[in-house]
C-alpha cells in the first residue's frame, strides 16, 4: 500500500493535522465585517403549524371522483376504424388479425364494412384497453378513434 504521507511534496490537511476537532470546535471563517460564519453547518428550522398561504383551490369530494372513474371505466368505449385511401385491404385484414386477434372471417368482414360504409366498430372495451387498441392501430397506419358508447 502506498503511504501518501511519506511522498515528498504532499501535505495532507486533515482535522487532526490542523488541530481541529469538528465535533468539539467547528472551524469558523471570517466574513467581511464583524460576522463569523461556520461553514457547512446544517440549518435546522423548527416546524411551524402555520403553512405559507396557498391559492384557494376547490376540491371535489372523493365520492364524485370515484363515480366519474367508475363511469369512465365501466362504460364501454367503442374503437372505430375509419376508411382511408392508403392502406390495402389485405393489409387491413392483417392488422385486425394481429392487433385485435380476430380470425380471418371476422377481420375480412370488418375490413369490408370499413370499405363500404366508411367505418367499422371493431371493439368495445374499457377506456384503458380502448386507448391501447387505438394506439396500436395507429401505429400500423390505420385511422382509428375511440368514443364512449351509451
Amino acid at each position: 500500500m502506498l503511504q501518501v504521507e511519506s511522498m515528498p511534496g504532499v501535505r495532507i490537511l486533515t482535522p487532526k493535522r490542523r488541530d481541529i476537532d469538528p465535533s468539539v470546535n467547528p472551524p469558523t471563517v471570517a466574513v467581511a465585517g464583524s460576522a463569523t460564519v461556520t461553514p457547512f453547518s446544517p440549518v435546522v428550522r423548527p416546524a411551524t403549524a402555520a403553512s405559507p398561504a396557498q391559492p384557494a383551490t376547490e376540491t371535489s369530494p372523493a365520492i364524485v371522483v370515484e363515480e366519474k372513474l367508475k363511469d369512465a371505466f365501466a362504460r364501454g368505449w367503442a374503437v372505430i376504424v375509419w376508411n382511408d385511401p392508403v392502406n390495402l385491404m389485405d393489409y387491413v385484414v392483417y392488422v385486425f388479425k394481429t392487433v385485435l386477434k380476430m380470425n380471418e372471417q371476422d377481420a375480412s368482414r370488418h375490413m369490408w364494412e370499413v370499405h363500404q360504409k366508411g367505418k367499422s366498430l371493431v371493439a368495445r372495451e374499457t377506456r384503458e384497453k380502448a386507448e391501447l387498441i387505438v394506439h396500436r392501430l395507429r401505429g400500423f397506419g390505420l385511422n382509428a378513434t375511440m368514443e364512449s358508447s351509451p
